[in-house]
């Protein structure tokens, strides 16, 4: 297993979406290990304060190359990684080991038109939101005693496909997947579409509610060590996650209904391949103790869903 440092530059971050014709940032072997770098806030920057930005950063927005730029999202995403052996049909699994914000300053955004209440929150709003790094913990809003702890986590995780995609709508290839339960000492696994699979990984969430319903999280920059490993064992159609608790299943969709639906089924299909159980027993066993969480209502066009199964109850832990 090699280490490897990836630091954020022009020539190491893309703007916007995915993209299969992208130069990789970084050429890795399968099980090796990345210590990664990644910014946020690349559209807010002008606002921000001092604190919020670095010479790095400042140096990316104001000099990212055009071919850099390749999606109408507003997400810097730090890659492509190109793992050696990967190929369509494998699985990417990414072992997430460590995640902490790299500055002690995130931002929250109100977009005019987004959000789960658009009709209601009309106006742009834009707050930077101290983090106490030391403590763990960011008070908001300010001077109320109200103290949220910090679970870090990275927003978007995902591999290219053919076409090209905006960062913002998640899909099978992961992407926006906006799920707080990636924390460090997770693994998520992602199906493989493109040879190397290109891997990207940015929008760092310092904390962040289930639905994230006002567009955004605690936004600020992260920094992670991770591991990417190709799975030729297996075979996945949509992402998958394990944490030290649970196992994962996301459905994404135009409504909340087709999401959470698109999140059953895989999880039926989980129980079914690596459990054993027959479909009914496991649609049965889905009612009685899968506990499904609304991940995000504003990565449109496609909502997220996850259904969440405790590892407690299984007579193995160990099937991925």
């Amino acid at each position: 297993m090699t280490e490897h440092q990836l630091q954020a530059t022009c020539e190491t971050v893309h703007l916007g979406g995915f993209s299969a014709q992208l130069k990789p940032a970084l050429i890795v072997e399968s099980g090796d290990r990345v210590h990664v770098e990644t910014y946020s806030g690349f559209h807010v920057a002008a606002k921000a304060p001092p604190e919020f930005l670095t010479s790095a950063f400042e140096t990316i927005c104001h000099h990212l190359p055009a071919e850099r730029r390749v999606g109408s999202g507003p997400h810097l995403l730090t890659g492509p990684i190109f793992v050696r052996g990967a190929e369509p049909g494998d699985v990417l699994e990414i072992r997430l080991e460590a995640i902490a914000p790299r500055l002690p300053i995130g931002f929250n955004a109100i977009r005019p038109g987004w959000g789960a209440l658009p009709q209601q929150f009309t106006q742009a709003a834009l707050r930077f939101i101290p983090l106490d790094l030391e403590k763990g913990i960011a008070e908001f809003p300010p001077n109320t005693g109200i103290r949220l702890p910090l679970q870090p986590f990275f927003g978007i995780l995902g591999v290219a496909t053919e076409d090209r995609r905006s960062s913002i709508p998640p899909g099978l290839y992961g992407g926006n997947i906006d799920n707080r339960q990636l924390q460090a000492g997770s693994r998520l696994f992602l199906p493989i579409f493109v040879p190397g699979a290109l891997f990207s990984i940015g929008d760092g969430h310092a904390v962040q509610g289930d639905g994230e319903v006002n567009v955004t999280a605690i936004e600020t920059s992260m920094n992670g060590t991770i591991q990417l490993i190709v799975r030729k064992d297996l075979t996945l159609t949509a992402p998958i996650a394990e944490t030290a608790t649970d196992f994962i299943t996301m459905g994404f969709g135009d409504t909340l209904d087709h999401a959470f639906e698109h999140a059953l089924q895989q999880m039926i299909e989980f129980l079914q391949r690596f459990i054993g159980l027959p479909a009914e027993e496991a649609y049965v066993l889905c009612s009685l103790a899968v506990n499904f969480h609304i991940t995000q209502v504003v990565n449109s066009p496609q909502k997220g869903v996850h259904g969440l199964l405790p590892k407690a109850i299984l007579p193995v832990t160990s099937v991925l």
